[in-house]
């Protein structure tokens, strides 16, 4: 299996939105080494903008891998290292700081997901929208167990609580999955800031047909039309025939 069997047309972008002084969202867009990832963190005192941005700046030296497995084993322990820094950092500030994490990996044909808490990925396939992951929140348990509907989900008062972050824990406790990728599947990395205002159908209908960078100044636009609550940051990427696009692109 070679590195080689997709471009990406990908694009990274993020907003402060139109309530929140600070943006604690960072995002990385690292076609080389097929590492995407979105962290929005929390925490007083700027420590949401340390937390995600160490989380961010760990990923972005992952370095080119030889395998799938090597690619996943190099960005585990980048995000085991992040996790301490940022526990170092929490204790020292006498606070609460932490990141939630969403991390695609590309080599090959095959894709894998590494996230805790509630920032998302999506799947674009054949024209069906696909959520990979499952949010870590209180809300999601509950929806699990059947205590309240998806629908009833989307105002809960509760639903901004997570129940997984990096930095909030000595052992970091991350899910995984692993699929094989197809031409043509879209990918959308994104904090909640965007799925706090947009639903499903809405995010299908933005990331079909369109280049990744206008799909992605769409997203942030529409949540921004809904009101901007929060930080929002999304990633979007194209998995493209190798012959069939030049490079690849990030804001």
């Amino acid at each position: 299996m070679t590195r080689q069997t997709f471009r990406f047309d990908v694009f990274g972008a993020s907003h402060v939105g139109r309530v929140r002084e600070l943006n604690e969202d960072r995002f990385l867009v690292d076609a080389a080494t097929g590492v995407f990832a979105v962290a929005d963190g929390m925490g007083g005192h700027h420590g949401g903008e340390l937390a995600s941005a160490a989380i961010v700046e760990r990923l972005a030296t992952v370095g080119i891998a030889t395998t799938a497995a090597d690619l996943r084993a190099r960005v585990e322990a980048r995000l085991i290292a992040a996790n301490e820094a940022i526990r170092s950092h929490g204790a020292a500030a006498g606070a609460t700081v932490g990141s939630t994490v969403v991390v695609l990996l590309v080599f090959g044909d095959r894709f894998a997901c590494l996230w805790a808490g509630d920032s998302r990925l999506y799947r674009l396939s054949r024209g069906i929208l696909s959520k990979v992951t499952r949010d870590h929140s209180k809300v999601q348990e509950l929806v699990d167990a059947g205590l309240i509907s998806p629908g009833e989900a989307a105002t809960w008062p509760e639903r901004n609580v997570i129940t997984r972050a990096v930095g909030v824990s000595p052992r970091l406790d991350l899910e995984r999955v692993s699929e094989t990728a197809r031409i043509g599947d879209v990918f959308l990395l994104c904090s909640d800031g965007l799925t706090g205002h947009l639903g499903d159908d809405e995010i299908a209908a933005l990331l079909a047909g369109s280049d990744a960078r206008a799909a992605a100044e769409a997203l942030i636009a529409a949540a921004l039309e809904r009101g901007g609550g929060d930080n929002v940051t999304v990633v979007v990427l194209r998995c493209l025939s190798a012959s069939s696009w030049p490079g690849s692109d990030h804001g």
